[in-house]
């Protein structure tokens, strides 16, 4: 049995685990690099809040971001008037939401060719760290050491 004073003495690794720190830095880096190889390969462009319609007769295309303010600026304005009212907090995280849904709609994202071999090194550093980083966070299992059998603990010292 562990006293207290082994036990403050002990090196706790990744996750409050014993060991580990070594596969964590390992995954970490590997994950690191592997994501970063990743989103190197892709290209984001927008159409500035481009999810209007085209008005058929002039060829012109109606930009409907505007319409996504009301409800926040609503919400906005029954919060200052009481900052406890429900409507007031629903309608500006519904705001919030469709604007933020109106950026990302807006996005047009792009992998730019690369050859196959490439692609599966980016995936293999990013998953396999990943899963290194996930594997460290468990506790190691102690190495079984020998209990004295019962001759040897009575033995006179």
């Amino acid at each position: 049995m562990e006293t207290q004073k082994d036990k403050q003495n002990g090196f706790v690794g990744a996750g409050g685990t014993p060991g580990g720190v070594g596969m964590f830095l390992l995954g970490f880096a590997m994950a690191c690099a592997g994501g970063w190889l990743l989103t190197n390969q892709v290209t984001v462009s927008s159409e500035h809040f481009a999810s209007g319609f085209l008005v058929p007769i002039a060829n012109f295309r109606m930009n409907t971001f505007g319409l996504s303010l009301v409800p926040f600026i609503f919400g906005i304005g029954f919060l200052f008037f009481n900052g406890k009212s429900p409507a007031g907090w629903l309608l500006t995280i519904a705001g919030l939401a469709i604007i933020l849904a109106g950026i990302l709609i807006s996005l047009h994202i792009y992998f730019q060719p690369t050859s196959l071999f490439n692609t599966l090194v980016m995936l293999v550093l990013l998953f396999g760290g990943l899963g290194l980083v996930l594997r460290s966070l468990k506790a190691v299992p102690a190495l079984p050491q020998e209990e004295p059998t019962k001759a040897e603990s009575k033995a006179p010292a």
